[in-house]
C-alpha cells in the first residue's frame, strides 16, 4: 500500500509539473508587424528572467497621416500555459520615441500594456498575436489611447 501511494503521489507531482512547464526561450528576436495609427514594424527582443517571466523590447517606426515616428517600448510579461505549445501573455511597460511632422516635431512618452497569445512550434519559431494599449503624453502627436495590434514572428535562441 505504501509502494502504490508513493507512485501515485509522483505521478500526480510528474503530471502536475508538466502542465504548469513552459519553455521561455533564453532569447528571442524578430520582428512585430502591426497597426498603431498607421502600418509599422518593430524589431522586437525578449530576454528570460525567470520560469514564468520576461522582458521584450520593442523599437518601431510608424507613418500615418505624414507623420513619421519612431519608438522604443520596453514591457515586462507573466506568461501563462494555455494547451501544449500554445502560452498567454500580460505585460505593462513604457516606452519614448520621437515624431516628425509636416508642421512640428518633438519627442513622446508612453506607458503601455500588453495581452497575447503565442504558439512555440517544435523548431526554434515563436509566433505571437497581441494587442497593447498604449496611452501617450504629447499634445501634439500622442496624447490619447492607441491600440496596437501586432503579430509577431521571432527566432529564439
Amino acid at each position: 500500500m505504501k509502494y502504490l501511494k508513493t507512485i501515485l503521489f509522483g505521478t500526480i507531482l510528474l503530471f502536475t509539473a508538466t502542465i504548469s512547464a513552459q519553455e521561455i526561450s533564453k532569447n528571442a528576436l524578430g520582428i512585430r508587424v502591426g497597426d498603431n495609427d498607421g502600418f509599422g514594424g518593430e524589431i522586437s527582443y525578449q530576454k528570460y528572467v525567470s520560469d514564468n517571466n520576461r522582458l521584450e523590447f520593442d523599437l518601431g517606426f510608424r507613418n500615418s497621416n505624414n507623420i513619421e515616428a519612431f519608438k522604443l517600448v520596453g514591457l515586462y510579461q507573466w506568461v501563462n500555459a494555455l494547451d501544449n505549445n500554445f502560452n498567454w501573455f500580460v505585460g505593462a511597460g513604457a516606452g519614448v520615441g520621437s515624431f516628425d511632422s509636416p508642421n512640428d516635431d518633438g519627442a513622446f512618452a508612453l506607458v503601455a500594456a500588453n495581452l497575447g497569445i503565442e504558439y512555440n512550434f517544435n523548431i526554434p519559431l515563436l509566433m505571437s498575436l497581441d494587442i497593447r494599449p498604449e496611452l501617450g503624453f504629447n499634445d501634439t502627436y500622442s496624447n490619447d489611447l492607441d491600440l496596437d495590434i501586432a503579430l509577431g514572428i521571432r527566432y529564439q535562441f
